[in-house]
């Protein structure tokens, strides 16, 4: 529940207006973390695409204005965060640059950096703040009713501002990460992109080949698999859930970090099939072991 959230006592909102350019799982449980605390914007603005979005946001109530055109939308905001599919950020965003007030910051939610940094930062004038930041936190669900005010609570969110970029701004969008409940660190885009292409990337490509392959079986089989599946498949069912426009976008936009830990994969995955058939059990026993030792230090770092 909301009332189970941090509060700042006295505390001063950081925003006079936040504009969300996009209000799906990671935009709407930013507008619902806002709404329980009080102190991250005195008002919220929210942009969707859909009138049916639109009209849901109304219903919900979680934002002070809802608004069609995104240009209206940022204006007069001291914040703006992009929470769209990364492959829409350079369509927006130059539809949005020419109204964005003169000491803005814009940040934005994507799983990419590099492209955000290409695709924003040469649109931004002079005295306008790009801050991007990725909460490194979700679920397979989409759209405004799937978000939630914990949703970031504990969580990674990783900044990547570029240098030179103004400490103040930096700190604010900081500082509002921290009220959402998320714990913060700092990465240049480039370590950034390669990191989340082992933890994220690879793993969402992986389920998605591996539900396509069972998709793909004779249909007797298939409805066996469906019937009989067992919780690690399970597990990828829900991954392979999730929504396919904003991944598509991901894939394309972190193309380079993604093929190179796929290409890993790909050998250490021969590797141990080659052991599998050869019959080679203390090898087949280590990478168990390995992935243990993975598991056992999510559990302590409280991520599990």
């Amino acid at each position: 529940m909301a009332a189970d959230l941090p509060r700042a006592s006295n505390e001063a909102p950081l925003f006079d207006r936040l504009c969300l350019l996009g209000v799906g799982l990671i935009g709407s449980s930013i507008a619902r973390v806002a709404q329980a605390r009080g102190d991250i914007a005195r008002s919220i603005v929210a942009h969707a695409k859909t009138p049916a979005t639109l009209e849901r946001v109304r219903e919900l109530g979680i934002a002070d204005e809802v608004e069609a055109d995104p240009a209206k939308a940022v204006q007069g905001a001291d914040a703006v965060i992009f929470c769209i599919p990364v492959g829409a950020y350079a369509e927006v965003g130059a539809a949005v640059a020419p109204y964005l007030k003169p000491g803005a910051i814009v940040s934005d939610v994507g799983s990419t950096k590099g492209s955000v940094v290409r695709d924003l930062g040469p649109l931004m004038s002079k005295g306008v703040h790009l801050v991007p930041a990725h909460p490194m936190a979700g679920t397979e669900f989409s759209g405004p009713d799937a978000g939630f005010a914990e949703l970031f609570q504990g969580r990674y969110c990783i900044l990547t501002p570029l240098p030179g970029t103004d400490p103040a701004a930096v700190e604010k969008i900081a500082e509002l990460w921290r009220r959402c409940g998320s714990m913060l660190e700092m990465l240049d885009p480039a370590t950034h992109d390669k990191i989340v292409a082992i933890v994220s990337h690879l793993p969402h490509l992986i389920a998605f080949t591996i539900c396509s392959t069972a998709d793909d079986l004779a249909e007797e089989t298939k409805e066996a698999v469906l019937k009989f599946a067992a919780s690690g498949f399970r597990d990828f069912t829900r991954i392979a859930a999730s929504d396919p426009t904003m991944w598509r976008d991901i894939f394309l936009n972190n193309r380079e970090a993604l093929l190179e830990m796929l290409a890993r994969f790909t050998e250490d995955a021969h590797a141990l099939g080659r052991a599998v058939r050869w019959g080679q059990a203390d090898y087949i026993e280590d990478r168990i072991q390995r992935g243990r030792k993975i598991r056992r230090g999510l559990i302590e770092r409280k991520q599990a």
